[in-house]
Parts: C-alpha cells; structure tokens; sequence
C-alpha cells in the first residue's frame, strides 16, 4: 500500500468595480464578520460554478463570499441576470488579491483557465478549490501547481464531490476497516444524455466525456487503489461531431483491475451511475451515486452490518458541494488535513489523460 493511501484512509474517516443589481435571495449585502473564512469566486463558466457559489453563500455560519471575478462580458451578462450572484460585488484580480484578512478562493472558470488561475492564487498565499480536471492536456503543469501548494502549505482541494458523498463515505470506512477484504475489483458508471450544446462544448477536449465527467470516478479509483501499473482507454465517437461520447478505461494492478465507463449518448445516464468495489469478503456498490443507495454483501458481520445482503439508505444531504466545503472550513482552521494529498491528485490527473487519450 502507497504512503499516499495509508494517509488517505488514516484521514478519511475591497474596492468594487461593479455590484450586481437587485435583492439577493442569500441575504444582505457581504459585511465584515472577523470569526469566517473570507473567500471568494473566481469565474463563473464552470459546470459546477453556480452550484458552487449558491453553497457557499448558504454556510453563512462558516464562509463570508466578498466577490466574484468574471471578466469575460458574456459571461458577466449572463450572472447579471443570476439569482445566485445578486448582491455580490463584481472585482478585478487586482481588487481581489488585495482584500484584507482574504483567505480562500473558489477557482470556477471554464477548464482551459483553471490551472493558471489556480497558480495565481497561491502566488498570493491564498488556499483553493479548483474545480476539476486539473487542467486541460498540460501534465507538467499540474505537477508545478500541486508541488508549489505543497512547498507553500497551501490547501488546493480539488472539485470531486463524490469524495463527500455518503455513499463513498460509507466506502472509505469500509476500506479503512477492511470489511471487503483484499480489493480485486472495482467498476463504475457514469453518463448522460448530452445535448447538443453540450457536446458542441466537450467536443473541445480530445478527451470528451471521460475527461469531464468520468474524472469524478477516475478519482474514487485512485483512492480506492492507488496508482495503477497501466491505464488502457478506448474511446469511441459514436456521431460525426468530433465528441468523444463512447469510452471505457482500464486501470491494471498487480491483483486487481477497475473498469470505468463514460456515456453520453444514454438516456437514463442519471439514475445508472453506479461504483462498485468487490474485495475476498464483500462487495460494496453504489446506485444511484446521487441520493445515493448502497448495496452491501459481507461474507461475515462487519461493523453495525450483518453476513449477507443488505440495503443501506442515508438522509437527505444538505446539497451536493455542502460537504466538501465544509471540510474546507475545517482544514484552513487547522482542525484537520486533507485527505488526498499533492501525490494523490497529480496520480489522478495522469490517470485522466491516459484513460481518455489525451496523453
């Protein structure tokens, strides 16, 4: 087991160039509250970006949202009209960077300015969320990003929400206590329906769906295994469009493979997705992932669970990014570390290139 993994699993368990008009449905206007975490959002092309900045503007008890930078003017137009940024100041870089006691930066742009973005902020000692894949097709650059965070004890809390899913969590505590037994296989699926925008957008990326979306699920592989010996992707395009739609990656290990699928030309993508784990002793999968149901089949009692088959349901979650933020909030106050370190996220963006044929 990599050094990686074992801490993985021990840590597991200012001024304003433009305000945006109208009421805002979080509240009142930002003010100075010394006791939370100042942070702000940089960008607003993101999939995820909206969810994001609403999140955070609802844990009031832990983060107080100063701004949102968004240069780009369609971009700006568009988040002029958005419930979500109302009454939230619109900043520079410049402006941002020099907002006092400013401690956290949500990096939400479109994918191609993540990482220099990203490079910025730790430039001016500041912690991130930087929403993922780490970056386009520039490998090296990745590294440079997650060592300089390293070297300058900055967090860089990567965007995979399943990390904070229950149903993974209930995973993580089942590797760390070693109810599956020695891990031999694991599956995934992830997909959708994508529209035709939608494609006309991901077909920029060589990598298509995999590299967007199927990251989620290239992350839980690494934390679940660790650094594969080899990934083999194919990564069909069902349609003349450029997308890649169709794909299937293989992570080899020495006494285990994990295959995972990306989707989106199917229908019932959503409620399909789906991460299995079967090890000499059980199997633990997840299916849904959202709202997320687990199926658990233990060869012996483990835990609070019973030999045999059972079916594991959690409350309804407080929102899909809730959590990962809120660990966020623990790690700055220095309650707690990371648990997927600059070795971990450098493996899984290796990974994600090689599986969707980008390297």
């Amino acid at each position: 087991m990599s050094q990686s993994r074992r801490e993985f699993i021990k840590c597991s368990a200012a001024s304003t160039a433009l305000t945006l008009a109208g009421h805002s449905v979080f509240g009142a206007d930002p003010v100075n509250h010394p006791n939370k975490i100042k942070v702000a959002q940089i960008g607003s092309q993101h999939a995820h970006a909206d969810g994001k900045l609403a999140t955070l503007r609802k844990i009031s008890d832990l983060y107080e949202v100063i701004g949102v930078v968004e240069s780009d003017p369609v971009a700006l137009k568009r988040i002029q009209n958005h419930p979500t940024y109302q009454g939230l100041p619109i900043l520079s870089e410049p402006e941002l960077f020099q907002t006092e006691g400013l401690q956290a930066i949500a990096v939400e742009t479109s994918i191609d300015h993540l990482l220099p973005t990203a490079r910025r902020c730790l430039e001016h000692g500041l912690h991130i969320h930087l929403d993922k894949p780490a970056g386009a097709a520039d490998i090296e650059s990745a590294r440079q990003l997650f060592r300089l965070a390293e070297s300058k004890q900055l967090i860089v809390q990567m965007g995979y929400m399943f990390r904070y899913n229950p149903g993974f969590q209930l995973l993580f505590q089942a590797l760390k206590e070693n109810w599956l037994g020695p891990i031999r296989e694991v599956n995934g699926m992830i997909g959708k329906k994508a529209s035709p925008g939608l494609r006309r957008e991901l077909a920029q990326y060589a990598g298509g769906g995999m590299f967007e979306l199927g990251c989620h699920l290239i992350d839980s592989v690494i934390t679940v295994l660790g650094k594969p010996e080899s990934v083999h992707g194919f990564n069909l395009q069902t349609k003349d469009d450029g997308f890649a739609d169709n794909q299937t990656a293989i992570f080899s290990y020495p006494k285990a493979t994990a295959v995972i699928r990306c989707n989106h030309t199917d229908p019932f993508g959503g409620p399909r997705r789906s991460f299995s784990v079967t090890g000499e002793k059980g199997t633990l999968e997840i299916r849904p992932l959202e709202h997320p149901v687990v199926d658990l089949f233990l060869d012996e009692d483990q835990g609070p669970y019973q030999r045999g088959r059972q079916t594991v349901e959690f409350p309804p979650m407080e929102g899909r990014y809730a959590g990962e933020f809120r660990d966020l909030a623990t790690i700055i106050q220095g309650k707690k570390k990371l648990a997927w370190n600059a070795d971990h996220d450098i493996t899984v963006q290796e990974c994600i290139l090689e599986a969707s044929g980008m390297i």
